[in-house]
């Protein structure tokens, strides 16, 4: 059986929390949930699907601990592995909504990495514009736990059924 890991970075919780829930949802032990601030990058190359979670801040940009974690996760070669994205945002930040989940997809892109879970869609959410949405569909799922908490779970689930699919 292929093994899943799931790599999230965290200011306030939220985006952990979500990584729990992808993690229950799909099966995966709580050993291979792993914040970004306490984990290497090459820890990435013990699994065969990878799960990468961001909060986004500010005007688009990425949870602080993944700047250091990309850096050397770019170095690596992930070809062969599936990724998928997910993040959260605030869509009051209408011109850049979960932007952060959009950067995660341009940097890894390099890596060699399979993307899945894409293009699951915003219904729900009003915002204007955002990296995370190429073409007109999404790169992952995109969250938004603090004005529309109550659409999170069903989110997830919907979402983590479509992925299972491509693991």
């Amino acid at each position: 059986m292929k093994k899943t890991g799931i790599f999230y970075g965290s200011s306030t919780g939220n985006t952990r929390e979500v990584a729990e829930m992808i993690a229950s949802q799909l099966g995966v032990a709580p050993a291979d949930v792993h914040d970004v601030a306490e984990t290497a990058p090459s820890v990435l190359g013990d699994y065969d699907n990878l799960i990468l979670g961001t909060a986004t801040y500010g005007s688009g940009e990425l949870q602080d601990d993944w700047y250091d974690f990309l850096a050397g996760a770019e170095q690596l070669d992930l070809s062969g592995k599936k990724v998928a994205l997910f993040g959260c945002g605030d869509e009051n930040m209408s011109d850049t909504f979960c932007g952060a989940v959009g950067e995660l997809h341009d940097r890894m892109k390099q890596t060699g990495v399979e993307y899945i879970g894409e293009g699951y869609g915003t219904d729900g959410y009003e915002f204007s514009e955002s990296q995370a949405v190429v073409d007109g569909h999404t790169v992952g799922l995109l969250l938004d736990c603090i004005n529309h908490d109550n659409l999170t779970a069903d989110r997830v689930k919907g979402w983590t059924d479509i992925v299972r699919l491509s693991l």
